[in-house]
C-alpha cells in the first residue's frame, strides 16, 4: 500500500478552513484534547518541585546544544565501545539510503517500526517502499492511520481525529489485506480493536528480521538509546528481530543517566498524563545471545544545525516531543494535525517545520508561524520551557524578510495602507469621520454588519463594535481639551 505523505500540502490558511468544515473530526478533537489535559493537570499537580524540573530539563537540553559537538562526538565513542555502528546523515536522503542499504545487505523485503517522528520526518516508509520494502506500523494509532491510508494530527495520538467507530471500519476494510484479518463480528469495544490489532501485528513481529526505531534520548556517557512507549510493541521491536535500526535526531542528547531522570519525570506527566510510562526500554549497541545481532545508529542533522545556529529558535530543540503544547492550542483543538502539513503539527510544529525546512521556501512552510493566536498557553504547558509565542513573533519577522521585494500579499498590502493611514494626522482624522459615517449605515445592534467586499471578508467572520458615535479627537477639539467638558460641570454644580 502506498503510504500518505505530507507532500503538496497546502498552506495552513487554506487546509484549516477545510478541517473546520468537519464536525465529526472536531468532535474527536474536543473530546481527546480534553480528556488528555484533565489527566496531565492531575499528575502535574501532585509533584512539588515541576517548575524546578521544568528548569532543570531546560538547562541540561541547553548545555547540550551549547556543547553538541563535543557530545556528539562522545555518544559516537559510547556507541561504538558497545559494538553499535553509527552513520551520520546530513539530511533526509542519506538517512533514507542508510536504512534501504542495511535491508538490501540482509536481504529484507520487510521491517517492523517503532513510533518514530523522526522517521515521519525523513518520510522513511515512503522511501523504504520505493525501494520494494514494506514497512510495518507497530504502534496501535500509526498502524489506525497507515491501514486507512491517512497522515498523522498528533505527535502522542496520531489518530486522535478518529473515533473507534471509524477505527473498525477501518480494520475490517483494510487488515485482511496486509495480514490476519479482523474477524467479521469485530465490535467497535476498544478492547476489541486492541486484540485485533494484536492478532494482526504477531505474526509481523514474529517474522520480521529487522526494526527500524527512533529515540527518545540518547544518553552520551554511556551510549544508551532510550524509547518510552505504552503499549509493549517497541519493546518487541527492539529484541526479537536480528537487525536494529535506529535514526536519531541529533539534538536528541542527554549527557548522563543523572540527567535522564529528569526527562523520565517531565515527559510521562506531559504526554499522557501518566506518572511513568508503562514500557521504559534501553539498549547499548549488541549483547551476544540477547537481543539484535546488530545495531546501527543513524545519526541525523536534517536542518537542525540550522536551526541550532538561530539563538532565539534554537530553543525549539529542547523539545521532548511530549504534544503538551497540542493539547493545550485552542488552534489545534479546532483543525487538527494535518492542516500544518508536516509530522509536527501543533504549536510546536509551526516553529520547528519552518525552521528546519527554512523560511522562504514555500508558501506553505512560510504560513505556519502565523497558526497560533500567540495566547501563550502552549509556554505555559511546555515542560522544557520553550517560549514558543517569542519564537513565532521572531518567524514572522524572518517571513516578512524574505518576501520583500516581490509581490506583496494580502496581509503585507493591508499593513502597508495602515501604516499610511495611521502615520499622519489628517488621514487619521479623515478615516475616523469615515467611520463615524459608516456608522449609521452598518452598524447592527451596536455591531458592525456585513460590509460589502473585499472588507466583508473581515465582516463575514467577526463580531466587531459599531465605531463611537464621535472620535477622541472630534471630542477633544470641541471641548477644548477637555477644558470646555470641565467648565460645564462646574458650571453646573455652581448652578445647583
Amino acid at each position: 500500500m502506498s503510504p500518505a505523505t505530507f507532500l503538496g500540502m497546502p498552506p495552513f490558511p487554506v487546509a484549516a478552513r477545510e478541517a473546520l468544515a468537519n464536525s465529526q473530526q472536531r468532535g474527536n478533537l474536543r473530546n481527546a484534547t480534553r480528556t488528555i489535559r484533565a489527566k496531565r493537570a492531575g499528575v502535574v499537580g501532585e509533584v512539588d518541585d515541576w517548575e524546578q524540573l521544568r528548569r532543570a530539563g531546560a538547562a541540561i537540553k541547553d548545555e547540550v546544544l551549547g556543547n553538541l559537538d563535543g557530545y556528539l562526538e562522545q555518544l559516537e565513542a559510547s556507541l561504538t565501545l558497545a559494538g553499535a555502528t553509527v552513520h551520520w546523515a546530513r539530511d533526509a536522503a542519506e538517512a533514507n539510503r542508510v536504512v534501504i542499504d542495511i535491508a538490501r545487505r540482509h536481504h529484507v523485503d520487510e521491517v517492523v517500526k517503532v513510533k518514530s517522528m523522526v522517521t515521519g520526518e525523513i518520510e522513511l516508509n515512503a522511501a523504504l517502499e520505493a525501494a520494494g520494502i514494506s514497512a510495518w506500523e507497530t504502534d496501535l494509532a500509526e498502524l489506525i492511520v497507515q491501514l486507512g491510508d491517512d497522515l498523522p494530527s498528533h505527535i502522542l495520538v496520531p489518530a486522535i481525529h478518529r473515533n473507534r467507530s471509524e477505527v473498525r471500519e477501518i480494520f475490517l476494510r483494510e487488515m485482511g489485506k496486509n495480514g490476519i484479518p479482523a474477524d467479521v463480528d469485530l465490535t467497535d469495544d476498544p478492547a476489541d480493536l486492541a486484540g485485533a490489532a494484536r492478532r494482526h501485528l504477531r505474526e509481523k513481529f514474529l517474522r520480521a528480521k529487522m526494526a527500524v526505531s527512533g529515540a527518545n534520548f540518547a544518553v552520551a556517557d554511556t551510549g544508551t538509546l532510550v524509547v518510552v512507549e505504552s503499549e509493549g510493541n517497541g519493546r518487541m521491536c527492539l529484541t526479537l528481530p536480528e537487525v536494529l535500526v535506529s535514526v536519531v535526531g541529533i539534538e536528541k542528547i542527554v549527557p548522563t543517566w543523572t540527567d535522564l531522570e529528569v526527562f523520565l519525570q517531565l515527559l510521562p506527566r506531559s504526554s499522557t498524563g501518566e506518572r511513568m510510562n508503562p514500557y521504559t526500554s534501553t539498549w547499548s549497541g549488541v549483547t551476544p545471545g540477547d537481543g539484535p545481532h546488530e545495531v546501527h545508529v543513524v545519526l541525523l542533522d536534517n536542518g537542525r544545525t540550522s536551526v541550532l545556529a538561530d539563538e532565539v529558535g534554537r530553543q525549539a530543540l529542547r523539545c521532548i516531543r511530549c504534544s503538551a503544547c497540542l493539547n493545550v492550542c485552542p488552534v489545534y483543538e479546532r483543525t487538527g494535525g494535518r492542516a500544518y502539513g508536516s509530522v509536527y503539527p501543533g504549536p510546536i510544529g509551526a516553529i520547528l517545520t519552518p525552521m528546519l525546512r527554512g523560511i522562504g521556501t514555500d508558501e506553505a512552510t512560510d504560513s505556519l508561524p502565523y497558526a497560533s493566536s500567540l495566547c501563550g498557553a502552549c509556554f505555559e504547558a511546555c515542560p522544557v520551557l520553550i517560549d514558543i509565542p517569542e519564537v513565532l513573533v521572531h518567524l514572522r519577522e524572518k517571513v516578512v524578510d524574505a518576501h520583500r521585494g516581490r509581490m506583496p500579499g494580502t496581509v503585507a498590502t493591508t499593513m502597508t495602507g495602515a501604516s499610511w493611514l495611521l502615520t499622519n494626522g489628517h488621514r487619521l482624522a479623515a478615516l475616523q469621520m469615515l467611520a463615524g459615517v459608516s456608522r449609521r449605515i452598518f452598524w447592527r445592534r451596536g455591531r458592525i454588519g456585513r460590509m460589502p467586499p473585499p472588507l466583508s471578508r473581515w465582516t463575514d467572520a467577526r463580531d466587531a463594535p459599531a465605531p463611537p458615535r464621535e472620535s477622541f479627537r472630534a471630542w477633544w477639539a470641541r471641548t477644548d481639551g477637555g477644558r470646555g467638558a470641565r467648565r460645564a460641570d462646574d458650571d453646573g454644580r455652581d448652578e445647583r
